[in-house]
């Protein structure tokens, strides 16, 4: 019998989307307006077996990369629950994780002890980190300075040298230059070869999907479609979007 790694059971996540109001208005009169709760996730049900890879697909705004960050722990569900059966987790995404007034070495470090590795650990890997992250004197400049590739390179170099069990991908194989890109690339599909380790991986890339994952879970306005086999999924919502083009 398969292993569990994530049970994700009736997970709902809203959201207060925020509004610009005119500081006279606000000062004039009441606000009358009924706050409008967005529903980012609606009773979204799945479980991923240990050592899959599992790809989530979706037009802009289903809530792919709001149910990833939940997952993450960066989000808490407001009704449902998540379940991890793994010792450690990491989260690429652009814009999460870093504290911006801190150098990218120091990130490197803060970010692997909250990944539960030990500062001894951290400081013996820091070099391949620096290597592969190809930032070299800018890892000792404050993580603000750097542009979104910049961020995306150190991100990777941190999850691809400190394995954790479980890892989450957001959209980050798709940001830097070419070269870049392309190392990112085979070294994910190195990490993910190994059977213990669990993936999700959420890509506009339909050939990064159909080449990386063994199934596919496809979202709409924040409800699940279908989940399944890689090829049987893809091929629906490649049908699906060519209808909406």
């Amino acid at each position: 019998m398969s292993e569990t790694a994530i049970e994700v059971r009736d997970l709902c996540i809203d959201y207060i989307p925020y509004k610009k109001k005119s500081i006279q208005k606000s000062f004039l009169k009441k606000n009358t307006d009924k706050t409008d709760i967005v529903h980012a996730v609606k009773s979204l049900s799945f479980s991923v077996e240990k050592g899959k890879i599992v790809g989530i697909v979706g037009k802009n705004g289903s809530g792919k990369s709001t149910l990833l960050k939940a997952i993450g722990g960066i989000f808490t569900p407001d009704r449902g629950s998540i379940d991890l059966y793994g010792n450690t987790i990491s989260l690429l995404s652009i814009g999460v994780g870093f504290k911006p007034d801190l150098s990218g070495r120091e990130n490197i470090i803060l970010s692997g002890m909250l990944l539960g590795f030990t500062e001894e650990t951290i400081l013996e890997k820091m070099g391949v980190i620096i290597e592969f992250s190809e930032l070299k004197k800018f890892i000792d400049y404050p993580v603000r300075t750097y542009s979104s590739g910049m961020h995306s390179k150190l991100a990777f170099a941190i999850s691809a040298t400190l394995e954790t069990d479980i890892l989450l991908i957001d959209e980050v194989l798709s940001v830097g230059d070419q070269h870049f890109k392309e190392k990112s690339y085979h070294r994910m599909k190195e990490l993910i070869m190994d059977a213990q380790r669990t993936v999700l991986i959420v890509s506009h890339s339909a050939n990064t999907i159909r080449d990386l994952c063994d199934k596919v879970l496809w979202m709409n306005d924040g409800e699940l479609v279908t989940y399944g086999h890689t090829g049987e999924v893809m091929d629906a919502y490649t049908r699906y979007m060519k209808r909406l083009k």
